[in-house]
């Protein structure tokens, strides 16, 4: 397996970051990776536009979206859940159609706008208009959202992206992007015989290291909560829950030996903000509706992570 450098020497490649999501079986509604096309940010500016207050913004989610799961965490650890509100997609009771309000949000942001809607997305309540479909971008906006609207309780807040640890915490995250998920793909569509081949190995490196770093303490990078864990358990879940299921037998229980990994999956469980959004029926029931590739063997072996507590 190719050597890497633990965080702390991690440094990003040059690769752009991916941001995966799989389609959803309602045409009009997209949870797939596509090029910008709505990235404007919260600032702190009140004659910037989009600037920080109690309840103007909406965040639109899917039920087992892991994009959407990662933003629900963020969500709940920064005590905003308050101060932002969410609608499900593609059912919120007692509300709207929420198609119809994500609907209105697109074409309120680009007059006679007829492409896909996007979730997860982040949508400005008092203009009607969206801010962001953008996953990385929402959740660092969230974080200083955080910081505007939480004053009262920062101090019992985890700080999920401090300053010393930004570039980490990218860095992790394009680890995660490039040699979990996307590696993980490719090793599941991979024909059986080359499934021992290049995807396989990058994964297993990239575990490998996470592995050790965590042998080290108890948080991705270091002794506190980041972002960076965020990323890194949703990665794990969704390995646990969807990408095994299309690798061999051999594959998961190499998966498997990771126990500094699965441990830390089970302990961050246990944790409400991470234990609570976690719908492991709704990631399953989306994984069946929009995978076209076959079971392979490993979908007969289980993981020691979240299916091991349920």
């Amino acid at each position: 397996m190719p050597e890497t450098a633990l965080p702390g020497a991690l440094t990003s490649r040059p690769a752009t970051v991916r941001d995966f999501r799989p389609a959803v079986s309602d045409p009009q509604v997209t949870l797939a990776a596509r090029p910008s096309h709505f990235g404007s940010r919260i600032g702190v500016d009140l004659a910037g536009g989009f600037y920080p207050a109690p309840l103007r913004y909406n965040v639109y989610l899917a039920p087992g979206c892991p994009q959407s799961l990662r933003v629900s965490i963020t969500l709940d650890l920064l005590a905003l859940t308050d101060s932002v509100t969410i609608t499900v997609v593609p059912q919120t009771a007692g509300t709207p159609d929420p198609l119809v309000a994500l609907r209105s949000a697109y074409e309120a942001t680009r007059h006679h706008y007829d492409g896909p809607l996007t979730v997860p997305a982040l949508s400005d309540r008092w203009s009607g208009r969206i801010v962001s479909d953008q996953t990385p971008d929402i959740l660092r906006d969230l974080v200083d959202l955080a910081d505007h609207l939480t004053e009262h309780c920062r101090d019992a807040l985890p700080r999920l992206r401090p300053p010393a640890l930004v570039a980490d915490i990218e860095a992790v995250r394009q680890l995660l992007d490039e040699d979990i998920a996307e590696a993980a793909q490719r090793a599941g569509a991979a024909p059986a015989s080359q499934r021992q081949g290049e995807a396989l190995d990058t994964l297993l490196a990239a575990l490998d290291l996470l592995d050790r770093q965590l042998a080290t303490g108890p948080y991705a990078l270091g002794d506190e909560l980041t972002a960076a864990d965020v990323d890194l358990w949703v990665a794990l879940v969704h390995l646990d829950l969807v990408d095994r299921l299309h690798l061999d037998a051999d594959a998961v229980r190499a998966i498997a030996r990771y126990e500094h990994l699965w441990a830390y999956v089970r302990r961050l469980h246990g944790h409400p903000a991470f234990r609570d959004n976690l719908r492991t029926d709704r990631m399953a029931r989306l994984h069946r509706r929009t995978c076209r590739g076959p079971e392979s063997s490993g979908a007969a072996i289980e993981l020691p992570g979240v299916l091991q507590l349920s």
